[in-house]
């Protein structure tokens, strides 16, 4: 295909039009690239988001050759390559010539198949304004350098996906302001309602107690009171998951104020600075929720050890009580609706809940999150 000014004009609106319909961050950086193969004289695309701590993650490619596609991609997916160290590095300012690709270098060195005929790539950072997200990759079979025409073609498609990112993640943020506002109302909702009617109850049913000479009538009123301070407890724990109070203050606080609500004593123990994302932040803390909610309906304990360590990369949190523990039998067990939503909730942002428990010797939970 020759491409030329009118052919490119074209090829920009066609996706331009495309970003500006799609909301899918996936669907429309698949959309973008297969686009952009199918109006130029490039072959195969692939597109990093690279993140702050500088570590890269394939998000897109399209019309990979098979030593690139090979085992999910694994050579795309791990490993090195000059293109995210000049970003990294802040050297890559615009549409780039890359000399060779070292990526396909390692997938032909391991015989990961044939690379038909590409051994070499442009590269171009993708951003709005100052915002950087990561890299557009194209290649081309038997292509050592692209020409001016060809680069200054990349950098306006970058430019269009970069404004295009920018977008959807303004479009998630205000999505996820708007959840934590109606999540916060109906915090309110239950507290100045159903919360208040049941400590209501609590009182009146104290009062009947000791208005009754009647034993068995008190026997009653005792056990309305018991159960309505029950239900109590579980509505307070309900609006505590609906508006994580003291989550503002950081996650330990957030932590310390739960287990104290539900009547625990939290034994802290940090590795490292917290600095988390907020997403992570709540993430843990609704994780470690439900553990010590488990730890106050089954363990039999009110004692619980958290141990938070904080690395570069990753956090781990261990939730550990000396309680009841229960046997699990790989073969026939069955997660708890509880225990597959904190799976859940870190697997949603790439991460692992594992836990060991042995009868009446306690329960320990260990979450590890990237970040």
């Amino acid at each position: 295909m020759v491409l030329d000014e009118h052919s490119n004009v074209a090829l920009l609106k066609e996706i331009a039009e495309l970003l500006n319909e799609e909301t899918d961050m996936e669907r429309m950086l698949e959309g973008a690239i297969a686009k952009l193969l199918n109006g130029s004289n490039f072959e195969t695309a692939w597109i990093f988001f690279i993140d702050e701590n500088g570590r890269h993650r394939l998000v897109a490619h399209a019309n990979l050759p098979p030593a690139l596609e090979e085992r999910d991609c694994r050579h795309l997916q791990k490993g090195g390559c000059w293109c995210v160290k000049r970003y990294r590095d802040g050297d890559l300012e615009k549409a780039s010539n890359i000399i060779a690709c070292q990526r396909i270098e390692n997938a032909l060195s391991a015989k990961a198949g044939d690379a038909e005929g590409i051994t070499h790539h442009a590269t171009v950072p993708l951003q709005s304004g100052e915002e950087k997200f990561g890299l557009l990759n194209i290649a081309a079979p038997d292509t050592v350098r692209f020409s001016n025409d060809e680069l200054a073609l990349l950098e306006s498609v970058a430019f269009q996906i970069g404004s295009a990112i920018k977008r959807i993640g303004l479009t998630k943020q205000e999505q996820e302001l708007a959840l934590v506002k109606e999540r916060n109302r109906l915090a309110r909702d239950l507290h100045d309602s159903v919360n208040q009617l049941l400590f209501s109850v609590t009182l009146t049913a104290r009062g009947g107690v000791e208005m009754s000479g009647d034993p068995e009538i008190q026997g009653t009123f005792r056990d309305i009171q018991h159960l309505t301070q029950e239900a109590l407890n579980e509505m307070r724990a309900l609006i505590w998951q609906l508006r994580p109070k003291g989550l503002e203050s950081g996650l330990l606080e957030a932590l310390k104020g739960y287990a104290e609500m539900l009547g625990l004593s939290l034994e802290l123990k940090v590795t490292g600075v917290i600095q988390l994302p907020s997403r992570i932040e709540e993430t843990l803390f609704r994780i470690s929720q439900e553990a010590l909610n488990n730890v106050r309906k089954h363990a039999g304990v009110n004692e619980v050890q958290l141990y938070l360590s904080v690395t570069s990369s990753d956090v781990l949190l261990v939730l550990k009580d000396e309680g009841r523990g229960f046997a699990i039998d790989e073969e026939v067990y069955i997660p708890s609706i509880g225990i597959q939503s904190m799976r859940d909730r870190a697997e949603a942002e790439g991460g692992s809940v594992d836990w060991s428990s042995e009868i009446e010797r306690g329960t320990e939970i260990l979450v590890r999150m990237p970040y």
